[in-house]
């Protein structure tokens, strides 16, 4: 099917599948339409993607944004925001599935969830199905893919489970992590929603989509543990009930906690395809193994995990902490009055012969006891004027050296994976005293000696970040005050 000269409604735009998505419409659609209550966090949008804010439980604001347009991807749902997300789902639906029908739209695409009904449905599986019943019933043709666990970084389900292995050696298993499910990668779920975009006269129909074997939770975190590396013991017991595991999900992994109760409390279901493969949809699969060691590898290789720039207005130095997945990310911004090519320089002049701009003697110092742990150590730099990926840099190595950026990768023993960037932004206005020196480093710990590792030093790479950051700053000032 030809979508060339059409336009495409994206809710759930900033979500983690809409992100997955979101590019793969751009290259099918005139125009993308990406609806989301937070248009400032839609950043790098292609040419032909439009933020719009839309609050998908005001009637209007649905209507008007679905104008014009002949396809409607509906990927939003309640599942961490109150303990009445049923009511809201349900609403939420209702309302696009009239929209939809109002402006004459030809498919209606539904991600749902995986799972054999029963006569103890969970709420959340619950109210999953309902929502594509409630869809089906717009008089718009409705593709409904039904789907479990997402193995993918930044997928939340996955991201509970990479949690609870991180960070815990010993792991007491109750009988619900051996229900058997059928994960499906990322990359394979995108070529599933993006094929029924393609397909001509389609029919109303759910679709169940798994990867290319059968496992059970405790596989998934036996394997993810295999691919970090991790020694885990799981010790099988059979009486600890959802119900106390979730609790036990608030104490070990807070951040996870309100998808985590609902993927626990979904527990009595098996999550397995049980439809006949269907021929539109005959996409080639990974296995669970492969899907998480693609998840990891993608995590390295993009690097999107620090591409987020906090909102700051202020002229001092602010700093933003926050976590992508497994990852600890902090976030210095600070402005300078100078025009972005001033404040560029200083992206050719750290590190090596040039320092740190404060308390070298202390990165000295680390690399020392690098060498002494049997690390690379404070080594010579490799480049002399302009630094390009593949240079290396005391103890670290370029992996990204752009005019305006410039990204490193620590090479030194850690317990985890660390990113260092820095970077430099102009004002949308173009006003001179608006530059912005953006610093972000974002640790990914390797276990519970990581994140000991993450805390017991913070306090001290919040001193040398901050000292650094501002001592930056101060120095391009002084060189633009200069005659």
């Amino acid at each position: 099917m030809n979508t060339q000269n059409e336009i495409v409604v994206l809710s759930g735009s900033t979500g983690y599948v809409g992100q997955l998505i979101l590019k793969g419409l751009a290259e099918r659609f005139k125009e993308v339409r990406c609806l989301t209550r937070s248009p400032q966090n839609l950043i790098d949008l292609p040419d032909n993607c439009r933020a719009m804010k839309v609050d998908l439980l005001v009637r209007d604001e649905i209507e008007n944004a679905m104008a014009g347009a002949s396809t409607a991807f509906y990927l939003v749902h309640s599942l961490g925001e109150s303990d009445d997300f049923e009511k809201l789902e349900y609403e939420s639906a209702r309302l696009f599935a009239q929209a939809a029908s109002k402006n004459n739209l030809q498919r209606i695409i539904y991600l749902g969830a995986l799972a054999r009904e029963s006569t103890e449905s969970s709420p959340h599986m619950r109210s999953r199905h309902r929502v594509g019943e409630i869809l089906s019933k717009s008089g718009v043709t409705t593709i409904e893919f039904r789907a479990s666990v997402i193995i993918g970084s930044g997928s939340m389900p996955f991201e509970s489970i990479r949690a609870l292995v991180e960070r815990l050696p010993v792991m007491i298993t109750p009988r619900w992590v051996r229900q058997p499910l059928q994960p499906i990668a990322a990359s394979d779920l995108r070529a599933y929603l993006l094929r029924a975009v393609e397909i001509e006269n389609p029919e109303s129909r759910i679709v169940e989509v798994g990867g290319a074997d059968v496992v059970s939770f405790m596989d998934v975190m036996r394997i993810y543990a295999s691919k970090r590396g991790l020694k885990r013991i799981m010790i099988n017991v059979p009486v600890i009930s959802p119900s106390l595991s979730s609790h036990w999900l608030r104490i070990v992994t807070p951040a996870h906690y309100q998808v985590g109760r609902r993927i626990v409390d979904s527990s009595i279901h098996e999550s397995v395809v049980d439809q006949a493969p269907q021929p539109d949809f005959d996409i080639p699969v990974l296995t669970t193994e492969q899907a998480i060691e693609q998840a990891l590898n993608n995590e390295h290789d993009e690097l999107k995990f620090i591409d987020r720039i906090e909102e700051s207005n202020s002229m001092s130095l602010k700093v933003y902490r926050s976590q992508f997945g497994t990852r600890f990310i902090e976030q210095r911004i600070i402005k300078v009055n100078a025009n972005k090519e001033q404040v560029a320089g200083i992206l050719y002049r750290i590190g090596g012969r040039h320092g740190w701009y404060w308390g070298t003697w202390l990165w000295r110092l680390r690399g020392a006891l690098d060498k002494l742990v049997g690390g690379i150590g404070y080594r010579k730099s490799t480049h002399s004027k302009s630094p390009k990926v593949g240079d290396t840099l005391d103890f670290w190595t370029v992996v990204r050296a752009d005019s305006d950026r410039l990204t490193l990768e620590a090479n030194m023993r850690l317990p985890g994976d660390a990113i260092f960037d820095l970077r430099v932004e102009a004002s949308a206005e173009g006003r001179s005293g608006d530059t912005k020196i953006i610093h972000t480093v974002a640790f990914n710990p390797k276990g519970l000696l990581g994140y000991m590792y993450w805390f017991a030093l913070l306090p001290i790479h919040s001193l040398v970040f901050n000292k650094m950051v501002s001592s930056m700053a101060s120095k391009v000032e002084a060189t633009v005050r200069e005659p």
